[in-house]
């Protein structure tokens, strides 16, 4: 800008609110502003306009990763709502790494950003970082998995009523030996899926046995594992709720190695509706996380929080509705229709 003003022999202001389109500036001395700024290629310092004003245009966004389908759509939803809002994005990923997810969180303070989202890492246990945040008292918005508090403001999924549905549709199908791949239980999101397993169990007067229950990080992998060791034992599960897809679609992929048919000897359903799930021999059952809706709330709630700008805002926990879609691998029926949904309570 002092470049732009020394050519054209003006003040720094008279530069600065040519390139704003302020009223104060005729259209002449716009013209052979902007003329000068193209013919040089001046780009706007955001991130100093920002910080003149005391306002950003940004907002910081960490997800443990942008793979698969949920993580990709919740971040989808909420570039679209911060756009049409007129913010622009910064997207963090910390791998499932609390140190990776602590440096995500300097590098948005660094960047000046107006209000961070995060999902939680598998890692996190401690959250002073996430705390620092607060104290600054820069809005902080967490989505799927959050940190729990009384003055947390989070979008998450009924993860228990999601967990109920898939049970209880597992125990329709004449399912009794009914197993769980559970996720960490520092997380939320699995406490809450495997706490809607032991209710349905409960409802239907089945006892809950700790042997059908396996502690997982929801790997492919070790859905396998887990379905190797049910499946050799002397009394087999007949049936398996998985708090995720990739656990779920492990656990298929050994039954059938072994020479179980799914869902005939064994029924299978998962948590996240995954694209792989459609496409899968059998498909997959599973619960669909509304992604895009999620990441919308995300955006709305937190832009409440930056326009009150500091002032006293009730901490909101913003629950939305699990939908059960009902596939083949849990079907008695193969030959069912394989999109059909469970009716909302």
């Amino acid at each position: 800008m002092a470049d732009l003003a020394r050519e054209l022999g003006v003040s720094m202001t008279t530069i600065s609110r040519a390139l704003s389109d302020h009223y104060s500036i005729g259209p002449e001395m716009k013209s052979k502003v902007l003329k000068l700024a193209k013919k040089y290629n001046y780009q706007p310092n955001r991130l100093a306009s920002a910080l003149r004003k005391g306002k950003s245009k940004l907002l910081g966004i960490i997800v443990p990763y942008i793979e698969g389908r949920f993580f990709p759509s919740v971040v989808h939803g909420i570039e679209t709502a911060a756009r049409k809002a007129g913010y622009n994005v910064i997207i963090c990923q910390s791998h499932e790494d609390v140190a990776q997810e602590r440096q995500n969180v300097e590098a948005l303070l660094s960047a000046q950003v107006a209000g961070i989202m995060v999902s939680l890492a598998r890692t996190t246990t401690q959250f002073t970082h996430l705390e620092k945040v607060q104290n600054r008292g820069l809005p902080l918005v967490f989505f799927d998995r959050s940190m729990e508090g009384e003055d947390v403001h989070a979008v998450v999924l009924d993860d228990q009523e999601g967990a109920l549905l898939s049970t209880r549709h597992l125990l329709a199908q004449g399912c009794r030996r009914i197993a769980h791949l559970a996720g960490p239980q520092h997380l939320s999101i699995y406490k809450n899926r495997c706490r809607g397993y032991v209710e349905a169990l409960r409802e239907a007067g089945l006892p809950v046995e700790e042997e059908l229950i396996t502690y997982t990080d929801m790997t492919q992998p070790e859905g396998a594992a887990a379905m190797n060791a049910w499946l050799t034992s002397p009394n087999p599960p007949d049936a398996v709720f998985s708090a995720g897809d990739y656990c779920a679609l492990g656990a298929m992929q050994e039954a059938e190695r072994l020479g179980f048919r799914v869902p005939d000897d064994v029924a299978i359903s998962g948590f996240s509706n995954e694209a792989f799930t459609t496409i899968t021999k059998p498909t997959i059952t599973t619960v669909d996380q509304r992604c895009e809706e999620m990441g919308q709330a995300t955006v709305r709630l937190l832009l409440e929080l930056i326009e009150a700008e500091g002032s006293t805002f009730a901490a909101r926990q913003i629950v939305l509705r699990p939908e059960l879609l009902v596939r083949e691998s849990s079907l008695g029926q193969v030959a069912e229709p394989v999109t059909t949904r469970t009716k909302k309570r």
